[in-house]
């Protein structure tokens, strides 16, 4: 059964200039039916590397590369620091702590962390690739498609919302055994890396289209949205 989040008319009208039909089972679902996987991975610091380490990774990626018989998406997004959790944690220690001078030093090391985030604007680079299914592999029939039958696929109804659940879940799995080549590859670089859930995946594209109401509304539990079905 499909769920859908609940949005007033204006929503539903700037959704038509999203590929995104759907997001559930920690896989983007794209409004031509074609699935994406997205993964968080870790990085390393290659100037810091002997030569011969260099080399080792530099091989180790075009192995990668070469092995794969797929398009992948590598993905590099600067976002502000985001320490609210770590603030949390110390804001509750402070409560805990009985010493006085513990608790004043708690709470000027919390200070002193908040400006420096704030004024030195702070960034982190997360690292991700897009891993994508093309259930239907013709590329010709793609290609000979006419302008209006390109914009008669926006305006109309998504050919996502006509996948049955079994061809779902056939494409999911195919889908996965790409992440396990790609995860794979990446760890022969010393790389570590995981695939985002249906929360982080929500998190993902809410900071890519709305960077600035990110920073002062931040993103609920997927599970505490009001949802229709």
């Amino acid at each position: 059964m499909k769920s859908k989040m609940t949005s007033k008319k204006p929503g539903v009208a700037s959704q038509r200039y999203l590929d995104i039909a759907e997001i559930r089972e920690n896989i983007v679902i794209m409004k031509d039916g074609t699935l994406r996987a997205v993964l968080l991975v870790s990085s390393v610091n290659f100037s810091l590397k002997s030569v011969d380490e260099q080399q080792a990774i530099v091989q180790a990626y075009m192995q990668f590369l070469n092995s794969i018989n797929f398009p992948i998406q590598i993905v590099i997004q600067s976002r502000r620091m985001n320490i609210d959790n770590y603030m949390d944690r110390l804001k509750e220690n402070e409560k805990i702590q009985e010493n006085e001078l513990l608790k004043r030093q708690i709470r000027d090391y919390r200070d002193f962390v908040k400006q420096m985030v704030t004024l030195g604007d702070i960034m982190q680079k997360r690292f991700y690739v897009v891993i994508p299914l093309d259930p239907a592999k013709d590329v010709t029939k793609d290609i000979r498609k006419g302008f209006y039958a390109r914009l008669t696929e926006i305006l109309s109804p998504t050919i996502a919302g006509k996948l049955t659940e079994e061809k779902f879940q056939k494409m999911k799995f195919d889908l996965g055994l790409r992440v396990s080549q790609v995860s794979s590859g990446l760890s022969s670089m010393s790389l570590n890396a995981v695939q985002l859930d249906t929360q982080s995946l929500i998190e993902l594209y809410y900071t890519i289209y709305n960077p600035e109401l990110y920073e002062s509304q931040r993103m609920t539990d997927v599970s505490n949205l009001q949802l229709e079905t």
